[in-house]
């Protein structure tokens, strides 16, 4: 690949290669090398050279109930011939991998994925403030749901309270002899 040369790849199938594990935003090794245009073993190796860089809260590996969990998710996934379980590098994980695998690819697709990351957050973002006000908007009307309760409750209760006798007010005629 050039130097001028970019790399296209949709943001839809970035996307679909960043998972949500231990509450953390990840992508997996072998998604990461295929994008990277590299095998699974060749960028694992970059990284084990290289292992200061990548702290735990850059990588980690995958338990077995973790891995199972995302095979199940994803039903149409080749993982099957696994012999290590996978590592998942968090955004600051993938921004170490342009370091150390020093291609134009890897800066190349580290940027798109960089670029991915950012609107993820900023959806998120704009996600939550929306969360906040319906959240806000709730406590408002569950406020007054409790005070129409309580005015159909007073309602039921007169409707359903047995009408007291009425006083009959007429005249007397007086018999005729």
């Amino acid at each position: 690949m050039s130097k001028g040369q970019k790399i296209s790849i949709p943001d839809e199938v970035i996307i679909n290669k960043i998972h949500l594990i231990r509450g953390q935003k990840v992508m997996l090794d072998e998604d990461l090398a295929e994008l990277y245009g590299v095998e699974t073993k060749r960028l694992n190796e970059q990284v084990k050279r290289n292992i200061d860089r990548f702290p735990k809260d850059f990588m980690f590996l995958l338990t077995k109930s973790e891995f199972e969990s995302l095979k199940s998710q994803n039903a149409t996934s080749n993982w099957g011939g696994r012999r290590k379980l996978p590592t998942a590098f968090t955004e600051y994980g993938v921004l170490m991998l342009s370091s150390v695998l020093n291609s134009q690819t890897a800066i190349q697709v580290n940027i798109r994925i960089i670029r991915v990351y950012t609107k993820l957050r900023e959806t998120l973002l704009t996600h939550k403030d929306i969360l906040l006000k319906l959240e806000h908007l709730e406590k408002k009307i569950t406020g007054h749901d409790k005070d129409i309760e309580l005015i159909f409750s007073a309602l039921k209760q007169l409707i359903q309270q047995p009408n007291p006798p009425r006083k009959r007010i007429g005249f007397k005629v007086k018999d005729e002899e």
